[in-house]
């Protein structure tokens, strides 16, 4: 058998055990208390019966010696009075003639056993005479048993309706975590749309907010795979194509010379190809990723970006162009390492393929107002203020752009900054004249190195 594990039902279970188990016990002590207070009512009236006869009684005869047996005696004589003189012992008088009653020589309540029943009995003394009252237990106990009953009845009459009430109130409770059950089931399989969290109690609420964010990466990522998918389609259409044109030409080619300009051509298109597929895996990692799936960690700015130079220097060097980081702090940020790392080399690749032979691209790692900016300063042409919105979008390029490009590069950046919650900004370079990509994050972690 498999245990239920329904919130619902388990509530339910404890709290009508809980109450069940409450409500024997506070029976079982009702009851018990109502046989004390019982007996404590009767032995007070037993005091008050005696004291009451203490004075003004008739000396009358004794009406007889029969014996009544327990079991036939009515209830009205439930107490039996009797009365010796202190001089003689002589007994004065009795309330029956109910027998085999001696006289008790301890003073206060004591209890007998005469013909097979208990009497409670009560003996006081006012000098002169003895008073003694006696009560036959069984019919003690059978009123204080039915008093008692009285005192429990109201609670098994309650417990019920108790039990009726708590079954309400946790399924009022719990109908909210139903309907969002119900919200979850009926939609299609491929509806990623929030649950409501209308009217969701505030213990179940951060289960339903995680739910949502859950479908939105969910969604992000189903949208990266169709964005990449749709666009691998379409962009490496044509460097397939050409791919193919090229091979044809190598093919065709007679001569030594014209075999190795289409090899190199051939070189050439199997790198843009590889660069785009490079390009395309990054955005959709990166997309797939979104705001909530980057695991981030303290990262040294500074240290990763002279890595990247250093992994970029050769592309530089092959351009003439000068590639050097200047005013530089040691400074960390939090973020992710490997999206940190694309970001900084599509800057770079951006600003080495568009600055002209025997230009400049200087790198700098600054704080600023205790934010860190990482800036990238070219001597390209710049990027004018009416397409600097333009250049972030996937695919676009300048109509003077370099063939070669993929027009993906800031597209990558951007999603990299927003998942980082930075920003970016375009300036004009005031030292190179060409164009200033500041990428500014957010506070600066506590941790720092220490310049060496």
């Amino acid at each position: 058998m498999t245990m239920s594990h329904s919130l619902r039902a388990r509530l339910l279970w404890l709290l009508f055990a809980a109450i069940v188990a409450i409500a024997c016990g506070q029976a079982v002590i009702a009851y018990q208390t109502a046989l004390d207070e019982t007996n404590s009512i009767f032995d007070f009236q037993m005091q008050q019966m005696a004291k009451s006869l203490r004075k003004g009684l008739p000396i009358s005869n004794e009406f007889g010696r029969k014996s009544i047996e327990p079991e036939t005696l009515d209830e009205k004589f439930d107490f039996v009075v009797q009365i010796w003189a202190a001089a003689d012992g002589r007994r004065i008088f009795r309330s029956t003639e109910r027998a085999g009653l001696p006289r008790q020589s301890k003073i206060g309540f004591s209890s007998i056993v005469v013909n097979g029943a208990i009497y409670r009995v009560f003996l006081t003394s006012d000098g002169d005479k003895f008073i003694q009252v006696a009560q036959y237990m069984g019919a003690r106990q059978g009123l204080a048993r039915t008093l008692a009953m009285r005192t429990v009845s109201p609670i098994a009459f309650l417990v019920p309706i108790l039990l009726f009430l708590v079954w309400w109130v946790v399924s009022t409770s719990l109908a909210p975590v139903d309907r969002v059950r119900q919200q979850v089931a009926s939609r299609h399989a491929d509806s990623l749309d929030q649950v409501s969290e209308d009217e969701v109690p505030d213990e179940v609420r951060p289960l339903v907010h995680e739910l949502n964010l859950l479908f939105s990466r969910v969604h992000q990522a189903f949208e990266a795979q169709r964005n990449f998918v749709s666009d691998a389609a379409h962009e490496l259409r044509s460097p397939l194509a050409a791919l193919k044109l090229q091979v044809e030409g190598l093919r065709r080619a007679q001569t030594v010379s014209s075999r190795d300009i289409a090899v190199q051509r051939l070189g050439s298109g199997v790198d843009r190809a590889t660069h785009l597929v490079e390009q395309l895996l990054n955005l959709a990692r990166q997309q797939a990723l979104g705001f909530n799936g980057i695991v981030k960690s303290e990262v040294e700015l500074t240290c990763l970006t002279e890595a990247v130079i250093l992994e970029m220097d050769a592309r530089a060097e092959a351009r003439k162009i000068r590639l050097t980081i200047v005013d530089s702090k040691p400074l960390r940020v939090s973020g992710q390492e490997d999206a940190l790392r694309i970001l900084v080399r599509n800057l770079l690749e951006n600003s080495i393929k568009y600055s002209p032979p025997q230009g400049r691209v200087e790198v700098s790692v600054l704080e600023a107002s205790n934010t860190c900016i990482l800036q990238v300063d070219d001597s390209g042409p710049g990027i004018p203020l009416s397409e600097r919105t333009r250049v972030l979008d996937r695919f676009y390029r300048m109509p003077n752009a370099d063939g070669s490009g993929s027009g993906l590069g800031l597209a990558i950046v951007q999603t990299i900054v927003d998942q980082h919650e930075a920003r970016m900004q375009f300036e004009s370079s005031p030292q190179l004249g060409g164009l200033r990509v500041q990428i500014i994050f957010g506070q600066i972690s506590q941790k720092t190195f220490n310049a060496v």
